[in-house]
């Protein structure tokens, strides 16, 4: 007898309800999700996860091979690619199990650079768990509806939909600009205290980029939701030659990566350079931006620049040179260079009274090349 598989299944708690209301016999996938639910075989298991509040609340045996449907059984997407199944478990919101609770048990909480920020993990579905983690979540559940336990509810996160948009790679579940974790623990004032240190040093590297850009005549960007941020009183949106919208060159998926890339710089339609600065010690998520892009747009031509403190520049080569990013359509380590802190200071004062002459090829000449100078 083949081995069960495990899946994991995300819900909003929209379409968990719905669901339920259905009958809960149908679960279903985003078309471009297509080749990935084929794989999955009767008799494996379904694990239902409930975003926004990270529950687990439910656990569905599939019955049949995957097959399409466009029947309306959901209001926010029709979800053609479906699989008939049986419930083994069902939890409600209120009594799902938080996914916290599993921290030491899972194994997607391991090895991570940062304990807080794990989200990744739970961004796509279906995605195959591995057999002792899909055990571990049946058995927790099961548990769980024999003695359910009711746990207080952020009645806000209960509600968020996650933005998933179709791509040449499938459906693609993006992360809220401006956050790259589901849940956080309390900082302590010593964390605090650092975190507001490295955030200051970045508000100022993003302003002295974007008022170079601005000064060599380019269109400037800046993430999202940054864009009321200042720099000891000046304004990121009162730069001269600032953008409020970007081109949209780009699928939907493609667009919501770039819209929260740190800094661009732009001509006319094109971006001449793009610019994440990585000003933190807890994890490089400038770098898993630009690995999205790179993965969805296989053929860009756009100059990198990660900027990170003196202090982190061997890091910064280690992480792009890591296995992940070597096997990108286009290696990071081929298009990605590095820009210190001191560097970028020292190089503004320098240029600073015939910027406008200059062109974006500088940045080659301030900047360093990410290649391993031994064993990665």
């Amino acid at each position: 007898m083949t081995a069960r598989n495990y899946w994991l299944d995300l819900f909003s708690h929209e379409t968990w309800t719905e669901f339920l209301a259905a009958g809960g016999e149908v679960s279903g996938f985003r078309l471009g999700r297509r080749s990935q639910v084929k794989k999955i075989q009767p008799g494996d298991y379904l694990l239902c996860y409930l975003t926004g509040v990270s529950r687990w609340v439910g656990v569905l045996e599939v019955q049949s091979p995957a097959y399409e449907d466009t029947t309306p059984l959901w209001s926010a997407s029709v979800f053609p690619v479906r699989l008939k199944v049986k419930s083994i478990a069902k939890l409600t919101a209120g009594t799902g199990i938080p996914v916290l609770e599993m921290r030491e048990q899972l194994s997607v909480f391991t090895n991570l650079k940062n304990p807080n920020i794990w989200s990744g993990a739970f961004r796509g579905s279906p995605t195959k768990w591995s057999a002792a983690d899909g055990e571990f979540v049946v058995n927790a559940v099961l548990e769980a509806q024999e003695h359910p336990r009711e746990r207080p509810l952020d009645r806000a996160k209960l509600a968020r939909r996650p933005f998933a948009v179709e791509t040449p790679i499938g459906a693609v579940t993006l992360p809220e600009p401006g956050g790259d974790q589901d849940e956080a623990e309390d900082e302590s004032p010593a964390d605090v205290a650092v975190e507001q240190k490295q955030q200051t040093a970045h508000t100022e590297i993003q302003w002295l980029l974007l008022k170079l850009g601005s000064d060599m005549g380019h269109s400037v960007w800046v993430a999202r939701g940054d864009r009321n941020r200042d720099w000891q009183g000046q304004r990121f949106a009162d730069v001269p030659h600032f953008r409020s919208d970007l081109p949209r060159q780009f699928d939907d998926a493609t667009n919501r990566i770039v819209e929260q890339i740190d800094v661009l710089w732009l001509k006319g339609n094109s971006i001449a350079a793009a610019f994440e600065i990585e000003s933190t010690t807890s994890i490089y998520s400038g770098l898993l931006r630009m690995s999205d892009l790179l993965v969805m747009q296989p053929n860009l031509n756009i100059p990198l620049f990660i900027v990170a403190p003196d202090e982190r520049r061997s890091k910064v080569i280690h992480e792009v040179n890591r296995p992940t990013f070597a096997r990108l359509p286009t290696p990071m380590v081929d298009i990605c260079r590095y820009i210190s802190f001191s560097g970028l200071r020292t190089e503004i004062e320098r240029i600073s009274r015939f910027a406008q002459y200059l062109k974006p090829e500088f940045l080659q000449e301030i900047s360093e090349s990410c290649e391993a100078e031994g064993p990665a």
